[in-house]
């Protein structure tokens, strides 16, 4: 009886070992977890989120961060398709610019759905927006700050705390 308990422990054990040996559940754990406090501390940038109920105000933000970690594991995947899934091992520099790259043209287009034709949000007055794209400049700094701190921490986690 003793050593079913303990062959099942050391297996489920292993399946988390596996899993978090994954770069695309790190990718989205920590994509998640970097993504979040941005995504609260701009809520003043979006009109009528700073004077939403609270409830509604996480579950929107939390949302978004969801978004934020599935756009990760996309352009991860578009890197991947370049260079292989093992990429964020060595920090290809073509794949770390197609990762870049597809994160930065998903948001621009992403936004420009969601406050243009969906209208599922709009940019308060304090947002400050990029010409040419009529893109928040929140959102785009957002994607060009955050990834590569995801990424380096995701380097550092798969390679055991190793540079």
């Amino acid at each position: 009886m003793e050593t079913e308990a303990a062959s099942g422990r050391t297996s489920r054990q292993s399946l988390l070992a596996r899993l978090l040996a994954l770069p695309e559940a790190n990718l989205f754990v920590f994509g998640f977890l970097i993504h979040y406090p941005w995504e609260l501390l701009q809520t003043p940038l979006f009109a009528h989120l700073a004077e939403a109920p609270h409830w509604q105000g996480v579950q929107f933000c939390s949302a978004a961060a969801l978004g934020d970690a599935f756009l990760t594991l996309v352009a991860y995947w578009v890197a991947a398709a370049t260079d292989g899934r093992r990429w964020i091992l060595d920090l290809d520099r073509r794949a770390v610019v197609v990762y870049l790259v597809v994160g930065l043209v998903a948001t621009i287009g992403l936004e420009w759905l969601n406050t243009t034709v969906l209208g599922r949000w709009q940019y308060s007055p304090f947002m400050p927006t990029v010409p040419l794209v009529g893109t928040g400049l929140s959102p785009l700094l957002q994607w060009t700050l955050l990834p590569p701190l995801v990424l380096g921490i995701v380097y550092r986690q798969l390679r055991g705390g190793q540079k």
